[in-house]
């Protein structure tokens, strides 16, 4: 069952030789276990529904798949998804009417700071989830009234059929135009995203990214200076990298490795690197005064089990930070994901904590870097 709030801008237009590639590499995924089915049965059984915010297109595709369907059958509660590119807008208008209609949404780590102050959260009951959950989830990715739901990393990813003998392996090499020509993308709306890319360019450990301080933004967009006539198109949406590396528009560009995975399972020629990448990890509450709190506590608990962690990673192509789920992982996957600590050894991680801070004029540190990106693009 699905609200529609709006129409997801990143929806891939792939043909349907692809679709059917991608539906059949999805049908690797095991059988949930008798183990995990009788554990949701005995613990999470209940009655009803749960309003469930998602992105709509091949992602919510996903979590119905191995997440939401495999929920209701253990447990009898319907998962209702809805459907936007943000969640802070609809909620937002949502606690100011006094009417909330979701009980879980994604959330923003620098949006994070100021919802939980307003208290719009309710406190995770983690007595319900079961070892292999919180045994899998580093400490840090467990608030008190919000848990990271899955990691992203922005990346380098190239299309194969430019670069025969192999394509750019880090970001010097994407600004090396000589030794790698071709068309150029990187992402607009959001500078956070596509700074600290041209800081590792120039030459900055990842390590040593953030905080994104005067000094280092100075640095930044003077390397940017650099690659800026050599950017063919500035990318908007999650799906546009794939599918412009697919229809070869662009040779190499910046891409989120879980859009960059699922073109790759279904079939497409592009190669994703890790190294140097930028590293977000984004949270899932349940919202207070939602209509279904109690089943919502069940879903988290049911979501976050290893098992169900793989199945989200493997639907949607987005990471669970579960390190517990690669051992449900098919071995070709486990070497993809960002779960795996060997591929996110030289990422990073971003720093939400600064992004929120305040600055001495009042404005937070991340709608500085936003102003001074907005101001550089429109040079």
């Amino acid at each position: 069952m699905t609200k529609q709030v709006s129409s997801s801008r990143s929806l891939r237009l792939l043909n349907r030789r692809s679709l059917l590639q991608f539906a059949a590499a999805s049908l690797s995924m095991p059988l949930i276990s008798k183990a995990t089915t009788a554990w949701a049965q005995e613990k999470l059984a209940g009655s009803g529904e749960v309003v469930v915010f998602g992105y709509g297109g091949s992602f919510t595709q996903g979590m119905r798949k191995y997440v939401y369907d495999p929920f209701t059958k253990a447990t009898g509660i319907n998962v209702v998804d809805v459907v936007a590119d943000v969640a802070q807008a609809q909620m937002t208008a949502m606690f100011r009417a006094g009417k909330v209609d979701w009980d879980i949404a994604y959330i923003r780590p620098d949006r994070y700071p100021e919802m939980h102050q307003a208290g719009w959260f309710v406190p995770i009951d983690y007595s319900l989830w079961d070892n292999e959950s919180l045994t899998g989830l580093p400490p840090n990715t467990r608030l008190v009234d919000a848990v990271a739901a899955y990691q992203t990393v922005l990346g380098l990813g190239y299309d194969e059929r430019a670069f025969p003998k192999g394509g750019p392996q880090n970001w010097a090499d994407f600004w090396d135009v000589k030794k790698f020509p071709g068309s150029r993308g990187l992402l607009a709306i959001e500078g956070r995203y596509t700074l600290p890319a041209a800081l590792v360019a120039a030459g900055v450990p990842p390590k040593n990214v953030w905080p994104l301080t005067d000094d280092k933004l100075d640095r930044a967009f003077a390397k940017l200076d650099e690659i800026k006539p050599h950017i063919t198109k500035w990318w908007t949406a999650g799906g546009e990298p794939a599918q412009l590396l697919i229809n070869r528009e662009y040779a190499v560009t910046s891409i989120y490795d879980g859009r960059a995975m699922s073109a790759i399972k279904s079939g497409a020629p592009i190669k994703f690197i890790f190294d140097g990448g930028e590293m977000i990890q984004i949270y899932q509450a349940i919202l207070k005064g939602g209509p279904n709190t109690t089943n919502a506590q069940k879903f988290l608990a049911f979501m976050n089990r290893a098992q169900i962690a793989a199945g989200y990673t493997q639907g949607t192509g987005y990471s669970s930070p579960n390190t517990n789920q690669l051992k449900y992982l098919p071995p070709e996957m486990v070497r993809q994901v960002a779960a795996n600590p060997e591929n996110t050894a030289n990422v990073a991680l971003e720093d939400s904590a600064w992004l929120a801070a305040k600055r001495a004029d009042g404005k937070t540190n991340g709608d500085y870097l936003q102003e001074r990106w907005l101001a550089w693009r429109a040079q």
